[in-house]
């Protein structure tokens, strides 16, 4: 039960609001009925499956990331995965990766804060990754006539972003393997800024740098590499399968623009589960390669009840399983 107003989690909510009164706009929802009806759910079902089977592989490269603090089986790590997914679901304020950090910390006694650092990295990675697709989907993808300004505007957005978070993940090398040094080239940087900025963001930069770990074998860093671009494969695939299922026959350059487009609108503050901001960024994203607007809106709702309803199934299970309240979930935002 909320005990103050938060005005984050209304803005949201009206966020949300606003955009599923945009999807749904003069739509003829007899006709969005009949689109669901037809829609081959062998191939929604086979989604599914590609969905799940992207959570293993995050938890096995969670595996990676976790082997400088302990060796953790991977029985602890699928459920800890789901349940967090679940979370980002039902529970506001973005709280999934905390709760994932908590659940596994409280499953193998370990520091919430040591398995949060990890996945901090976990997000880099899936930052890069998604940002190398991005630029080889921009750069390869044919858009439609008329939609050539747009399409230079991308291919700039995309390559600014790529260098970007490439600077961050050096900064992050560099303030790892050089941390003293790299500290005070950035009290130099913030010189012009007041002081109690330097004061507060130097001593912020140590702790968490010194909260990652992260192993040089180089067994293990290809393995990391390699199950985050099985991710985005198997995320990919679950957008390509999706499509099948209405008849929507499009090239993966297309479904890999979709997919690009979903993961940066869920940076966009909203509901819970990313409703109604989800649906339109995929109903914009079809409508780009001359898809119908039912069509359009009944992949967007089936594409994300696929993500949605059954990791809530599954992450309910589990918590059930390991006697973990929804309750406790909720106040877990005091451990970040």
């Amino acid at each position: 039960m909320r005990t103050k107003f938060d005005l984050k989690f209304w803005i949201g909510i009206a966020v949300s609001l606003f955009f599923m009164v945009l999807l749904f706009n003069k739509i003829d929802f007899r006709l969005l009925g009949a689109a669901l009806r037809s829609a081959d759910y062998r191939y929604v079902f086979l989604a599914v499956c590609s969905t799940f089977f992207s959570y293993f592989l995050r938890a096995l490269r969670w595996r990676y990331l976790l082997i400088p603090e302990k060796l953790i089986p991977l029985t602890s790590l699928y459920p800890a995965t789901i349940i967090g997914y679940m979370a980002n679901n039902l529970l506001p304020a973005r709280l999934g990766e905390v709760v994932r950090a908590y659940t596994l910390a409280h499953q193998e006694q370990l520091e919430t804060p040591a398995v949060f650092a990890s996945l901090v990295i976990d997000r880099l990675f899936d930052g890069f990754t998604v940002l190398l697709l991005l630029l080889v989907t921009l750069f390869t993808i044919q858009f439609p006539a008329g939609m050539e300004d747009a399409a230079l505007a991308l291919r700039a957005g995309g390559t600014f972003m790529f260098l970007f978070y490439g600077g961050v993940i050096i900064f992050l090398y560099l303030l790892k393997r050089q941390t003293m040094r790299t500290l005070s080239i950035v009290g130099y940087v913030m010189k012009p800024f007041p002081a109690r900025v330097s004061d507060k963001l130097i001593p912020l930069l140590g702790s968490f740098i010194g909260g990652i770990r992260l192993s040089q074998r180089l067994g293990h860093i290809a393995a990391l590499v390699a199950t985050s671009a099985a991710i985005w494969l198997f995320c990919l695939l679950s957008v390509d399968l999706t499509l099948l299922s209405f008849n929507i026959h499009l090239p993966i350059t297309a479904a890999m623009f979709i997919l690009i487009l979903l993961a940066i609108t869920v940076m966009v503050p909203a509901a819970p589960g990313f409703i109604g901001t989800y649906h339109y960024a995929c109903y914009k994203a079809l409508s780009v390669f001359g898809v119908a607007k039912t069509a359009s809106v009944s992949i967007a709702l089936v594409m994300h009840g696929t993500g949605f309803f059954p990791v809530i199934i599954v992450g309910l299970y589990y918590l059930w399983k390991y006697k973990i309240s929804f309750k406790e979930l909720q106040g877990v935002e005091k451990v970040r």
